[in-house]
């Protein structure tokens, strides 16, 4: 079992440490509310990811749009009973809008919550923060930080969470999207940094994507304070990626050896000699 390590001697420093975080180790993969197929054939879906060698799969429950807290609970629990029955781990993940902060709250937690008919549950939960619905960026800041505490509040000391965070690079390129993230105060609430290091938006070519995922995973770990904070590093998306530019995210990971989980967006999305460029990287501490 991988757990976080925290510097600092406090009884709070101490319970984190203890929290466990292998369910972002190794490969993974995403699936959304909108992979119609994962609910469709959840036990094929979840034999053909299993086959891949992916350890996790991330699994959308809802978003901040829909009109309820669990988008087709019935075919999301058949999904992910099929893939405990394969032996890969399930993470829950929801995006609020921060418009309505409570709502917001009630489904995340609806997602940490979330029993399968057959007794399941999900291996982990993560929030999807990134909707820019609240213009005022003061106040969006001010909004994720209190939804952050109170699902920590909610959760308890105990429980790992994963915070889906915007490319620290990409928001360094477009300064008007989120100045001032708070990586530092959500490294407080959060075990584990998923960062959306989506070089295709912004670059293209293998010294650029390198460089690119390069420098948000630096800008990342010097805003947090810590340089070995848990990263699960997301790249992609995939459908819009060369293989080139995939071999060099693969060899970003490899290179800096202190990746705890790596993945691109999304399953259903990427081909097959994506599959085997990720298959290439091995363990890492």
């Amino acid at each position: 079992m991988i757990t976080v390590g925290v510097p600092g001697g406090s009884p709070a420093a101490s319970k984190r440490a203890a929290r466990d975080v292998s369910a972002y180790d190794g490969l993974g993969t995403w699936v959304s509310i909108y992979g119609a197929k994962a609910y469709a054939q959840p036990t094929a879906v979840a034999a053909a990811i299993a086959a891949r060698g992916v350890k996790t799969v991330f699994v959308e429950t809802g978003n901040f749009s829909q009109a309820t807290d669990i988008v087709q609970p019935e075919q999301l629990g058949a999904f992910v009973d099929a893939l405990h029955v394969v032996g890969v781990k399930a993470v829950a993940w929801y995006l609020p809008g921060l418009v309505h902060p409570a709502v917001d709250l009630q489904r995340a937690l609806a997602a940490v919550r979330f029993t399968t008919t057959g007794g399941g549950r999900f291996d982990g939960f993560a929030l999807d923060i990134e909707s820019a619905a609240v213009k005022r960026v003061a106040l969006r800041t001010r909004r994720v930080l209190a939804l952050s505490q109170q699902l920590r509040a909610a959760v308890g000391p105990d429980y790992a969470l994963g915070a889906i965070t915007p490319s620290a690079r990409g928001m360094d390129i477009v300064k008007t999207y989120w100045p001032g993230f708070p990586f530092a105060d959500l490294a407080k609430i959060y075990d584990v940094f998923l960062p959306m290091d989506y070089w295709s938006f912004s670059v293209s070519g293998p010294d650029a994507t390198y460089g690119y995922v390069a420098r948000s995973v630096a800008i990342l770990r010097a805003q947090v304070g810590n340089p070995d904070v848990v990263i699960h590093l997301v790249g992609g998306t995939t459908g819009k990626t060369k293989a080139v530019d995939d071999q060099a995210f693969a060899q970003l990971v490899a290179d800096d050896g202190h990746i705890a989980g790596w993945s691109l967006f999304d399953y259903f999305a990427t081909k097959p000699a994506e599959w085997r460029v990720l298959q290439t990287i091995g363990a890492t501490p």
